[in-house]
């Protein structure tokens, strides 16, 4: 089993020893596809599966796994292709729905909200998260800067490692060393830290063990990836996600509640595959240049 990147493949596909070790390849799973398919990376992913598929010379079978994907037979066919005759290939989409029991709800802090959040609102938030942490196993937080994680988890270290002990708060961001983020993930598995404060970086796919609660500080933008990040909680068979949307401005309060309406509707956002960026054409044309001779023809087609 080898687990990559869109942009590791590509690579891979370049270079004359991987490209051996490539030729075997019968599977090529896609996981958290709805997060490639509406940008280039997914476009790029795109041009590599066919590249892998000349290299094979079999054609190995592509899946593709979401609990996030609206609509499903667009998805189905950006990860299948066309066949040489400009058709969709053929493909199997199995369904098994996105929507389970959630325990959702928003937070507004006690001070009326306004247009920016002021520094007693952020204070009242610092301190119902507090509280929430201590009612609560594991806590996963979610922000949506880079900045914002370091200052969030100062202010929760401020008011919980008296009691709760020096690693209960940790920060995980892309900016981080992989080793620091790592120990903050094993830390969380292991019972020892109690909450996580993070971006996207914990959103997709690393195994953190058993999360009880999900917070959200602010909008996270689209219903999908409200629902990817709380999904975060409640993850094993049985449970219940459990999430909470904290609003620090007027707007956000707005934006939360209609997530949270859509997410209970069952409504997904719509995804949108971009059309044939030429710069991502022009990088694989010089990656499958480099890697051997070749007739325009076959590498047109």
């Amino acid at each position: 089993i080898l687990v990559t990147t869109p942009e590791s493949l590509s690579l891979l596909l370049t270079a004359e020893k991987s490209r051996g070790m490539l030729r075997d390849v019968r599977t090529v799973i896609v996981d958290e596809i709805h997060a490639l398919a509406p940008n280039k990376r997914g476009a790029h992913l795109a041009l590599s599966l066919e590249r892998l598929d000349a290299l094979t010379g079999t054609r190995p079978v592509r899946i593709g796994l979401s609990a996030t994907q609206r609509p499903m037979e667009v998805i189905a066919q950006f990860l299948v292709g066309q066949g040489e005759d400009h058709t969709a290939r053929p493909c199997r989409i199995l369904d098994v729905g996105h929507r389970r029991p959630m325990d959702l709800a928003v937070e507004v802090p006690k001070d009326e909200l306004s247009g920016v959040a002021t520094n007693a609102i952020w204070s009242d938030v610092y301190d119902r998260l507090a509280d929430l942490v201590r009612q609560h196993r594991s806590t996963l937080v979610f922000v949506n800067t880079r900045r914002l994680v370091e200052r969030v988890s100062h202010r929760l270290a401020e008011r919980l490692e008296p009691e709760l002990g020096t690693e209960a708060v940790a920060a995980h961001h892309g900016s981080l060393s992989k080793e620091t983020r790592l120990s903050a993930e094993t830390r969380l598995k292991g019972g020892t830290t109690r909450v996580v404060v993070a971006t996207a970086s914990l959103e997709l796919g690393i195994d953190v063990g058993t999360v009880d609660l999900v917070c959200q500080l602010g909008s996270p933008r689209s219903i999908a990836v409200g629902l990817q990040r709380i999904g975060r909680s409640g993850h094993w068979v049985g449970a219940v996600p459990k999430g909470r949307l904290f609003a620090t401005t007027r707007d956000e309060v707005v934006e939360c509640a209609a997530i949270v309406r859509a997410i209970r509707a069952g409504t997904l956002d719509a995804i949108t595959i971009p059309s044939a960026p030429l710069d991502i054409l022009a990088q694989q044309i010089v990656a499958a240049a480099a890697t051997q001779p070749g007739a325009e023809e076959a590498l047109f087609a």
